[in-house]
């Protein structure tokens, strides 16, 4: 569906790795990555985020002596229990061009000693992505609002460990979605795995009806972007879903201690809120009750031309 909705072709290598602990996802990785660069011999490997592949496919380059290149580098949560972020300061160590969506990630940079001519601020690819499909993703909206049969409501995603996987957090937010459905109907695309969690706490039905809370199951890129821009608020627990709202202009409410994105708090549209039942349901009152006008600006170099600054700074590298 991804391939599709964005309009990518199909790969030319597909190392068919699938799911496993982050050791045996990491090393299957590097050992059918490493072939592929010995047969291609490329002059520079571009790694974008900070997954299991980010990392592996670095640390094969960066062995054998291919130059890294790191999109979306820099990002730091300062929270060493998130695999994602050992990810991200080992690959951004390897890396020879540093690619960077928001000012804090040079400043983490260049605490951490990387050299500045390695750093280059060129904004977010993945709002490069959602300019581009926001024409397509309006055309969907009027029928998924109707079969939604929302105006105003609230969008929730979850998928972290310390959140979909812990009953007592899952419950907490669970009891808070149904507060805040009294105000306003829920709509939750819920991952399989995270719905197999409401189901363990006996919560699957958690009176969603009377809480006016829909679960359904997760949805394609377009008509999830749809349901975003179109939000009156959301609840996540996404690096992404953070970036896109604070794009989009849409108050963003996010259930983790910290965030990796501080340009989302600082732009004004997201607020980090601890897991509990109360703080959530306050926080989304407060949110809702504020003025429904949408500020159009936007953070620096937001603009849907990252991929090109990435482009040129390759180039140029490149010699």
């Amino acid at each position: 569906m991804f391939f599709d909705e964005l309009e990518l072709p199909r790969p030319d290598v597909n190392l068919e790795v699938g799911s496993g602990s982050h050791a045996q996802q990491t090393a299957l990785i590097m050992q059918r990555f490493e072939p592929v660069v010995l047969d291609y011999k490329p002059d520079w490997v571009l790694v974008p985020g900070d997954v299991n592949a980010t990392v592996a496919c670095a640390l094969v380059a960066s062995k054998l002596d291919v130059r890294v290149a790191h999109v979306e580098s820099g990002l730091r949560s300062f929270d060493r229990t998130m695999p994602e972020e050992i990810n991200r300061i080992m690959t951004d160590h390897l890396a020879d061009l540093l690619f960077t969506t928001e000012p804090s990630g040079n400043a983490n940079l260049r605490r951490e000693g990387i050299l500045e001519e390695k750093i280059h601020f060129v904004g977010n690819t993945m709002i490069d992505t959602l300019v581009w499909l926001l024409p397509k993703t309006e055309a969907r909206w009027p029928a998924l609002q109707a079969r939604l049969a929302v105006d105003r409501f609230v969008l929730v995603t979850l998928h972290r460990p310390s959140n979909a996987a812990d009953p007592k957090p899952l419950g907490e937010i669970l009891s808070a979605l149904a507060q805040i459905g009294q105000e306003l109907p829920v709509v939750f695309p819920v991952h399989p795995r995270t719905r197999q969690r409401v189901a363990s706490l006996g919560a699957e039905t958690f009176n969603v009806q009377r809480a006016n809370v829909q679960l359904f199951d997760p949805l394609g890129y377009l008509d999830f972007v749809a349901l975003r821009a179109h939000a009156s608020l959301a609840l996540t627990d996404s690096g992404g879903i953070q970036e896109e709202t604070t794009y989009l202009g849409v108050p963003c409410l996010t259930a983790r201690p910290n965030t990796e994105r501080p340009v989302t708090i600082t732009h004004g549209t997201n607020r980090l809120v601890v897991s509990c039942a109360a703080d959530l349901a306050a926080a989304a009152q407060q949110a809702l009750a504020q003025s429904t006008r949408r500020s159009t600006a936007r953070p620096a170099l937001w603009d849907g031309c990252a991929a090109t600054r990435v482009v040129a700074a390759l180039g140029a590298a490149s010699g």
